[in-house]
């Protein structure tokens, strides 16, 4: 379960990054910078770190036409059943709370709304894993999204959205091997 967990927050972070990468420059605020940090610890681990300002990725993210993303916009279809657009109006109207709590001998997965934000956090308990997955989506990035119309969520509007958050940590991964982190803050460097 931790596996699929994981893998959907990762699918669903994939969404996050171009959001979280856009947004002009405003007035005297200082720009925001989106950074995702991947620390690998194997015998041949790498480190990756990108740092892209967010009005840089507004900028570019409307020239990408790529599958289903156009002008800043994807289109989303069912996936696995579930209608995603329907699912973040959902939870974007919804009182705050935990909706899912789930404690298993193989791992354990929450997900609520608190204090604005979407939360997921996942943890697998089988055989001394320490895996961890934890998200933290900022609901007016979801308002923002939900902006572009049907069957389409826009992304340079989230990434608008993005901007005006604060400093704040959107996804972190951890397991025995490797962190991959990814935040937002007004640095250009991910020291």
């Amino acid at each position: 379960m931790f596996a699929l967990v994981a893998a959907l927050l990762l699918a669903s972070t994939a969404a996050l990054v171009p959001i979280a990468a856009g947004r002009a420059a405003q007035g005297t605020q200082p720009d925001r910078w989106l950074h995702v940090r991947v620390d690998n610890q194997e015998a041949k681990g790498e480190l990756v770190r990108i740092n892209l300002p967010l009005s840089f990725a507004e900028k570019v993210l409307p020239t990408i036409k790529h599958d289903k993303l156009r002008n800043g916009k994807i289109t989303v279809d069912q996936a696995n059943g579930v209608d995603l657009r329907a699912l973040l109006e959902a939870v974007r109207t919804t009182k705050d709370g935990e909706f899912i709590t789930v404690q298993g001998t193989t791992g354990d997965v929450r997900v609520a709304k608190q204090g604005g934000y979407l939360l997921v956090h996942a943890r697998e308990n089988k055989d001394g894993s320490k895996k961890r997955v934890e998200v933290r989506v900022p609901l007016t990035v979801v308002d923002a999204l939900l902006s572009a119309g049907n069957n389409e969520l826009d992304l340079v509007a989230g990434l608008r959205a993005l901007g005006s958050q604060g400093d704040t940590e959107l996804v972190t991964v951890k397991d025995e091997k490797s962190t991959v982190r990814i935040w937002l803050d007004s640095r250009s460097t991910s020291d």
